[in-house]
């Protein structure tokens, strides 16, 4: 069963930083690629960073030069560096990834960017 537990989320003001994780299980965590994905209240999901297997990286226009995707395998975690953050970076952010034809996620956590 392959599961992914986010971490790492709270309430941060504008231009502070954070770190979130998440940890895969279930699933060889070397071969596949992992997603970040946010939902902000009365919006649409939104693909936040991707990395592939190759750690080829890709950011929405919105976080890039401030948010970083990152992996490590011995872990089995990816990760996303937040700096910058900005109010309308307040969502909840998912992990996610594809095995064996099907998409998992994890349960989310808050990130909140407020004064």
């Amino acid at each position: 069963q392959v599961q992914l537990v986010e971490s790492g989320g709270g309430l941060v003001q504008p231009g502070g930083s954070l770190r979130l994780s998440c940890v895969v299980s279930g699933t060889i965590f070397s071969i596949v690629n992992m997603g970040w994905y946010r939902q902000a209240p009365g919006k649409q999901l939104e693909l936040v960073a991707t990395i592939t297997t190759l750690y080829n990286t890709n950011y929405t226009d919105s976080v890039k030069g401030r948010f970083t995707i990152s992996r490590d395998n011995a872990k089995n975690t990816v990760f996303l560096q937040m700096n910058s953050l900005k109010p309308e970076d307040t969502a909840v952010y998912y992990c996610n990834t594809t095995w064996k034809a099907v998409r998992y996620w994890g349960q989310g956590t808050q990130v909140t960017v407020s004064s």
